[in-house]
């Protein structure tokens, strides 16, 4: 199976790429994240046209999530349990969506930016981690050869390596030290972030801002990542950042991120 995850910065201005990005990689099943959308106004046609089932949840033009598959969709999710919510008329927020496709169980997932350091958006990211990580550590106890993938765009640069400057981001979100132990608390508690592996150093950015000619520049940042659980992780048999995507007229500021993986034995 070919698991590709692409925050798309909106799927209705760029539905004709997702669908040529799902013909000339052939991929399986992709989770999107910034879909920018309602429910109603998501253009399922489009996809189901190209031989995906498509899951979406999305409350506004404000972050929304989905999963498109052809190996299957089942037990669709909205949400995960416990999520934090955020907002003055606190809301559960359209950051993450879970089904199983082709006997995995994929959750597509915006994680919160945070903003600044001393904004409650920047909290909120914090306890959003921690909820999700608690719930990945209890699906694991419930059934520890659960293969699970946590995909997404995590806002989170793990290593200084992952920023094209780290100067440029001194006092600010993305590389702080709590960001960086809440995304890491993942591999705690037993899952592998599968792309340090196979992606090389020339290829590993995710996003590149739109302003300033920083991917011509190259100076990108690496924040989309997968998570897999260890019965997933040892089937995982190769990572390729999709840098091209990025190129071109009306492309997203972040590419896709896929992963291959075997069939289980």
């Amino acid at each position: 199976m070919r698991l590709a995850t692409w925050n798309i910065n909106s799927i209705r201005a760029r539905a004709d790429r997702a669908v040529a990005f799902l013909e000339r990689s052939g991929t399986d099943v992709l989770a999107l994240q910034e879909t920018k959308c309602k429910d109603s106004q998501f253009p399922f046609d489009v996809l189901e046209a190209a031989g995906y089932e498509v899951a979406h949840f999305g409350l506004s033009q404000w972050n929304g999530v989905a999963i498109a598959s052809r190996v299957g969709l089942d037990d669709v999710e909205i949400g995960f349990p416990d999520q934090p919510q955020f907002g003055e008329e606190p809301v559960v927020e359209a950051r993450a969506i879970g089904a199983t496709c082709g006997g995995v169980r994929v959750w597509s997932l915006y994680v919160p930016h945070g903003r600044a350091l001393d904004n409650p958006h920047y909290a909120y990211k914090l306890d959003w981690l921690a909820t999700l990580r608690d719930q990945a550590r209890g699906w694991l106890e419930a059934d520890a050869q659960a293969p699970v993938a946590l995909v997404g765009d995590w806002n989170v640069a793990p290593r200084d390596t992952d920023v094209w400057d780290m100067a440029a981001f001194e006092g600010q979100t993305h590389v702080s030290a709590p960001e960086r132990a809440a995304f890491a608390a993942f591999e705690e508690i037993g899952f592998t972030e599968v792309s340090r592996e196979f992606v090389p150093e020339d290829r590993k950015y995710t996003y590149w801002d739109y302003q300033k000619l920083r991917f011509p520049k190259n100076e990108g940042l690496r924040i989309d990542f997968a998570y897999t659980s260890p019965a997933l992780t040892s089937r995982v048999t190769g990572v390729t950042i999709d840098r091209d995507e990025r190129k071109g007229k009306g492309a997203s500021d972040h590419v896709p991120v896929i992963v291959d993986v075997a069939d289980a034995v």
